[in-house]
């Protein structure tokens, strides 16, 4: 089955990039036509929003459908959902010739409820799903493999194994490979015996990635290494208990995690290990050919300024360059490789020539032959990622092209052409195809819709998308949502053309200015879906901000994607310059378009967002009221080494100058205006030690500012638990309300 979504490997850490789009016209998102049926048959207006209300046990938007795997025929679609709004996700199978959806397991029911944390984290549920050749489906909960029959009688079938992933079947069903403890596991479903271990890993010596091979009879897979990184200790109290953990982690300059590419028969006998350059070099994705002789591997320097894919002969080892590329402006890693449809050397997906578009490569060092963007809306969009479809011979792939916030499906043949579009309503659109490419599993939602399910078939007269799942709780549809927009706007420094996520109180009044928040501030977050950028669950908070009254823009930033490379550009050695300007550009756009009060701008954002806030606080006092750093990444210098794609080397003649310009611990005598800063004392990403250090200056320079500890909790601060959660954001919108004064805050945020 294919999936279009990035298979490249970010940083598992500092996350300081993105995506976005091309030019956008101005889109509104409508409230949900519902909202007027239900206020037209006399219904008594819902109570307002709060934050207990919209982060409580059972979401009002729903729980949405995840980890899709199609059957090997592609009749059935096996998913996981909770029709009730909570977080235990059960396994469910759509067929799609009856059109009938149905639960197979109930484990969710089986549970007593009985938990003993003071902050209990959310039980997920089934994590992953595959179809054996019985119809059965092998799955992880718990990190244990268990399977199901379709009557939903469930059994454990690897007892010994704990703290599974990668869960896979093989192209013909025969085995199933997974990884525990490190170890690339293989189970023949044709056998009774338990699964035998294929290649040995430890806690620092990992399989980190695995594909199959489409004959079934090897599989490719790639190792984190992390035996020569640094290990950082942290410690911190919780539950009444000291903690000290040991967390391996690299800083710029240090030695790196390393990805040794092997290969391992399902016959037996040791890995096999492809020679390359530098192990430390990070590795995009991979993939074994349709005969499965030959295996590609497409990776690039640490800075990503050297881009290359080598490909090996799986018998000999023998490996050749099939394609390079170096530009020292590159700052995405955007690329993705796949062999061409029917096995005609590689689809490269890469902005070489300025716009992430998919190009043909025939033979090693063939010059790339265009597939897209020649015909239509030339250099205006870009490809987020691509799927091949061997069947029919022809890629799919999700862009912008239809808009700079939109993420719609496409195919097209590997001649090039017109692409023909797929999806039609606006939004985003995640597909999963079908093994025969006959039907597309579609995880959609927009501005103003949950994410749920749908189902298309990919025939030639492809008819509309059926909706499988209503995830939702009714009381959704009572209620009037924000009014989503977008709104172009320009830089100030150079011109560029920018485009914001702007949300409106359903009730806006074109005649008043409103308190403005901007944020949460990242790159990525123009993105027409529920929520916005979802890497953080803001969709509530940013609704309860806009029921108070409050305007909430999420501007789109240099970095992100979309755009193409000459618009990236000048954000290189920028981190917490060039981006802040962008952010400040959006909010006074909105000031000179009479929406904001320009006494009451504020800002936020958590990590990269964190030092954005700071670096706007420090920078450019007096234009900001108020703003809260989340998870700030005050210091550069201990970011991951992949944010070397923006900040540079830890070397140079304008080292450590250039990362102390980028970095917030540098610019705290700039503090004028109210902050909060809100960290948990066990963040491995952003350590806590260095918001201490941060604060410490501070505390020396006479600036005042607010701090939220969150006792042992992660980098993710708000997303590990829902009594966090609460609290963390009601501290938050009480801070800025303190400052901002929004019609609602005659009343204590709750």
């Amino acid at each position: 089955m294919g999936s279009v979504k990035a298979s490249c490997r970010l940083s598992a850490g500092l996350l300081l990039l993105a995506s976005v789009a091309a030019t956008t016209p101005v889109l509104s998102a409508t409230p949900a036509a519902s909202v007027a049926a239900a206020r037209s048959s006399g219904n008594q207006s819902p109570a307002p929003l709060t934050i207990a209300g919209l982060y409580a046990d059972h979401s009002i938007i729903g729980t949405s459908p995840e980890h899709y795997a199609w059957s090997a025929d592609g009749a059935r679609l096996a998913f996981t959902w909770n029709d009730h709004a909570t977080t235990f996700r059960d396994i469910w199978v759509y067929d799609t010739a009856s059109d009938v959806k149905r639960q197979v397991t109930h484990l969710d029911d089986a549970k007593d409820g009985h938990n003993t944390a003071k902050t209990p984290a959310p039980d997920p549920g089934v994590t992953q799903l595959a179809w054996l050749p019985d119809g059965r489906i092998a799955f992880v909960t718990d990190g244990m493999v268990r399977v199901t029959d379709m009557q939903g009688h469930v059994s454990v079938l690897e007892a010994a194994h704990h703290g599974v992933r990668l869960l896979s079947s093989s192209p013909d069903g025969r085995w199933l490979a997974f990884v525990s403890d490190g170890s690339l596991w293989l189970r023949d479903m044709k056998a009774s015996m338990p699964a035998n271990i294929m290649v040995t890993g430890s806690a620092d010596f990992s399989v980190d990635r695995m594909e199959w091979s489409p004959t079934s009879d090897r599989i490719a897979f790639v190792m984190a290494d992390n035996r020569a990184v640094h290990t950082v200790e942290i410690d911190y109290t919780l539950d009444g208990q000291n903690h000290h953990d040991h967390v391996t982690r690299a800083f710029p300059g240090d030695p790196n995690t390393g990805f040794p590419v092997g290969l391992v028969d399902v016959a037996g006998g040791p890995p096999r290990w492809m020679a390359r350059d530098n192990e430390q070099d990070p590795v995009w994705n991979f993939g074994l050919s349709p005969d499965g002789r030959s295996l590609f591997v497409n990776a690039s320097d640490l800075t990503i300024k050297h881009h290359a894919i080598d490909v090996y002969d799986v018998s000999t080892g023998h490996r050749q360059r099939f394609y390079q590329f170096a530009d020292h402006t590159q700052i995405r890693p955007d690329w993705q490789a796949a062999w061409a449809p029917r096995g005609r050397g590689l689809v490269l997906l890469t902005n070489r020539y300025g716009y992430n578009q998919l190009y043909h490569i025939p033979t090693a060092g063939a010059r790339p032959h265009q597939i897209t963007g020649r015909a239509g809306k030339q250099g205006t969009w870009e490809i987020e990622s691509f799927v091949p479809d061997p069947i029919h011979g022809r890629l799919y792939f999700t862009s912008n092209e239809a808009g700079y916030a939109q993420r719609q499906v496409y195919r097209i043949g590997l001649d090039g052409g017109i692409p023909e579009r797929i999806t039609q309503t606006h939004g985003t659109h995640e597909p999963v195809f079908s093994p025969r490419f006959d039907h597309m599993a579609d995880r959609f939602s927009n501005d103003t819709t949950p994410p749920d399910l749908y189902v298309t078939a990919l025939d030639a007269n492809t008819p509309p998308s059926i909706r499988v799942t209503h995830s939702p709780l009714p009381s959704f549809d009572t209620r009037t949502w924000a009014d989503v927009r977008y709104m172009d706007y320009r830089s100030h420094v150079d011109n560029a053309l920018l485009t914001m996520r702007v949300m409106l109180p359903p009730d806006y009044d074109a005649s008043r200015r409103y308190p403005l928040i901007v944020g949460s501030v990242y790159s990525d977050a123009v993105r027409d879906q529920w929520g916005g950028r979802t890497a953080h669950p803001t969709w509530g908070l940013d609704q309860y901000l806009v029921s108070r009254g409050y305007i909430v823009i999420n501007p789109g930033i240099r970095g992100s994607f979309g755009r193409g490379k000459a618009w990236n550009r000048p954000m290189l050695g920028k981190y917490g310059v060039l981006d802040i300007d962008d952010l400040q550009d959006g909010a006074q756009f909105m000031i000179n378009q009479g929406y904001a009060d320009p006494a009451r701008i504020g800002i936020w954002g958590s990590s990269y967002g964190g030092l954005m806030t700071l670096m706007s606080l420090f920078t450019k006092p007096g234009f900001y009221a108020a703003g809260v750093a989340g998870a700030p990444a005050s210091n550069v210098a201990h970011a991951y080494p992949e944010q070397e794609w923006i900040m540079g080397p830890p070397s140079g003649r304008d080292f450590p100058a250039r990362y102390q310009r980028q970095s917030a611990l540098y610019h705290t005598d700039g503090l004028r205006d109210p902050l909060m800063i809100i960290h948990g004392t066990r963040d491995e990403v952003v350590l806590y030690a260095d918001t201490m250090a941060m604060a410490q200056r501070m505390i020396a320079q006479d600036r005042m500012f607010e701090l939220v500890t969150l006792p042992g909790a992660n980098h993710p601060w708000d997303t590990e638990n829902l009594p966090q959660t609460r609290f963390a954001y009601t501290r938050l919108v009480r801070f800025l309300d303190f400052y901002l004064h929004p019609a609602a805050a005659v009343s204590p945020a709750q």
